[in-house]
């Protein structure tokens, strides 16, 4: 199987056989967000189901990975600039994936779920989702900004 892009949308080749305008969709989200993708086509209808992303080659997993940064627009935080709790509401300045954010989250122990040991995705007050894909990987001022709170 090859995925590509073409401009804004993604092409699957499987078994010779090209699938223009399809989609690829998270199974399992939070319990395994890189396992489990299904390749859907403008219906929804499921074209193929990716269980293990090792058998993918690099530039079909560029386009994957692209395609549902896409379509779950959650940002991965790099660095934590400043935290700080206010009564039960949680201030964050971050530095992500898209640029820097300040957002607000209403108790943090319901608005940030823990997805594995390291792995931590967190919710805002409006919906938006932020992840920390290790954090272990952080510098160590933003762990130590962490550590504080969670």
């Amino acid at each position: 199987m090859q995925l590509r892009t073409r401009g804004e949308t993604l092409v699957a080749t499987i078994k010779g056989h090209a699938h223009e305008y399809v989609d690829a969709v998270r199974v399992a989200p939070l319990t395994h967000p890189d396992r489990y993708i299904a390749i859907v086509d403008l219906n929804g209808k499921e074209i193929t189901m990716l269980e293990d992303l090792s058998v993918l080659d690099n530039e079909s997993k560029d386009a994957l990975n692209e395609a549902l940064r896409r379509r779950y627009m959650t940002a991965v935080v790099l660095k934590i600039r400043s935290m700080k709790d206010e009564l039960g509401v949680t201030y964050f300045d971050v530095d992500t994936d898209r640029g820097r954010r300040e957002f607000v989250v209403q108790n943090l122990l319901e608005g940030a779920r823990w997805l594995g040991e390291r792995r931590l995705l967190i919710f805002d007050v409006d919906g938006n989702r932020f992840e920390i894909p290790d954090i272990d990987a952080l510098d160590k001022r933003s762990i130590r900004l962490l550590s504080a709170i969670v």
